[in-house]
C-alpha cells in the first residue's frame, strides 16, 4: 500500500472511529501467545455501534482486514499483518439478561459470562469459565470443554456480512466440531443470543468452580501460550497421543510443548512465530510417525507468513 494510499484509509478510519485507530502497533501485546509483529493499522471500536461502523464502511469500500478478538488461538507471524487489523473486546461487552435468554455483544469474555450467568442461577455455560476468549470468537470457532460447545447454547447470532446485517438461526450457523459457517464465509458476530436454563446459582458456580480446578490441575497456567495447538481427532485427544508419540518437552528455540499438556505449546520467553510453526510440523511428524494420526492443527495463522 502506497503512502498516500495509506494516509487516505487512515483519515477515513480516523474519522469513523476517533481516537481509536494506532499505527504500526505490535500485536505481541494484544494476543495470548504474546507474538507477532505490527500491525500496519490497528482500529480499537469504542462501542459495538463504532464496530458496526467501521465495518460496513470497509465491507463498502472493499477494503480486506482482520479481525482479532481477545487474542487467544492465534498466531500472529513475525512480520506482522498487512493493512487494518480490528480488534473487539473493550466497548463491546455488553450483556442483557431477559430470564433464561441472554444477549452478549461480541467483545464480551467468556469466563465473565460464565461466571455471570451461574451466579445468576442460569445453567449452560459453565464450560466455558477457563476458556480465555470472547463470545464472538467463541461462536466463531464453536468454543467447547468438559465435552460442551457453544453449539450447545447458542440460539441465534446477529452476523454483520459484505451483504448486510443478519440474524442467523442456530441451524444455519452450521455448528459441528470447532467449526461455523463463519470460517467459510464473510461475516463478524455483533451479538450471540444464549438459550440457558433455570437452575440453583450455588450448584451451578460449584460446578464452575470444580471445572476450573480441573483445568489448573491439567492445564498450563504460566507460560504465555495460545490454547490448545491441535484438533481432537475422532476417538482420541491430541495431547494423549503427543504424550504417546514423546513429544512433550520437545521445543524450537524458546518454543516448547508443555510438560503439563502436550497439546499446548508455550513461549517460554521471547519465542518467535516461525519456532512455534516449526515446532508444530515436528510435533505433526512425530505423531504420524509412531501414532499413524496427522494431526489438524487448531490455531489460526494471521498476517505476513511465508508461503
Amino acid at each position: 500500500m502506497g503512502n498516500v494510499a495509506q494516509e487516505t484509509l487512515v483519515a477515513s478510519l480516523e474519522r469513523l472511529c476517533p481516537g481509536g485507530v494506532r499505527l504500526n502497533e505490535p500485536l505481541a501485546k494484544h494476543v495470548t501467545f504474546r507474538i507477532g509483529g505490527p500491525a500496519d493499522i490497528l482500529v480499537l471500536p469504542g462501542s459495538l455501534d463504532q464496530l458496526v461502523t467501521v465495518l460496513a464502511w470497509l465491507y463498502q469500500e472493499s477494503r480486506p482486514f482482520v479481525l482479532l478478538g481477545r487474542g487467544s488461538n492465534v498466531l500472529v507471524a513475525d512480520r506482522g499483518v498487512r493493512g487494518v487489523v480490528i480488534k473487539t473486546g473493550r466497548g463491546q461487552e455488553g450483556i442483557r439478561c431477559a430470564g433464561s435468554r441472554v444477549v452478549a455483544e461480541c467483545g464480551a469474555s467468556l469466563p465473565h459470562l460464565s461466571r455471570a450467568t451461574a451466579a445468576r442461577g442460569l445453567a449452560g455455560l459453565e464450560f466455558a469459565a477457563g476458556i480465555p476468549g470472547s463470545i464472538g470468537g467463541g461462536v466463531v470457532m464453536n468454543a467447547g470443554a468438559h465435552g460442551f460447545c457453544m453449539a450447545d447454547v447458542v440460539s441465534s447470532v446477529r452476523v454483520l456480512t459484505p451483504a448486510g446485517e443478519h440474524r442467523w438461526s442456530h441451524a444455519e450457523m452450521g455448528f459441528r466440531y470447532r467449526h461455523s459457517r463463519l470460517q467459510e464465509e464473510p461475516g463478524v458476530v455483533l451479538e450471540a443470543e444464549l438459550d440457558l436454563t433455570p437452575a440453583d446459582p450455588r450448584e451451578r458456580v460449584a460446578l464452575l468452580e470444580r471445572w476450573l480446578q480441573t483445568r489448573s490441575d491439567t492445564q498450563p497456567l504460566g507460560p504465555p501460550s495460545s490454547g490448545c495447538v491441535f484438533r481432537n481427532p475422532e476417538g482420541d485427544h491430541a495431547g494423549r497421543l503427543i504424550d504417546a508419540a514423546g513429544a512433550k518437552g520437545m521445543r524450537v528455540g524458546t518454543a516448547v510443548v508443555s510438560d503439563r499438556h502436550a497439546n499446548y505449546i508455550l513461549n517460554a520467553g521471547g519465542a518467535r512465530a516461525v519456532d512455534v510453526l516449526a515446532l508444530v510440523a515436528r510435533v505433526r511428524g512425530q505423531v504420524r510417525a509412531r501414532c499413524g494420526i496427522d494431526l489438524q492443527p487448531e490455531i489460526k495463522m494471521v498476517g505476513d507468513f511465508d508461503a
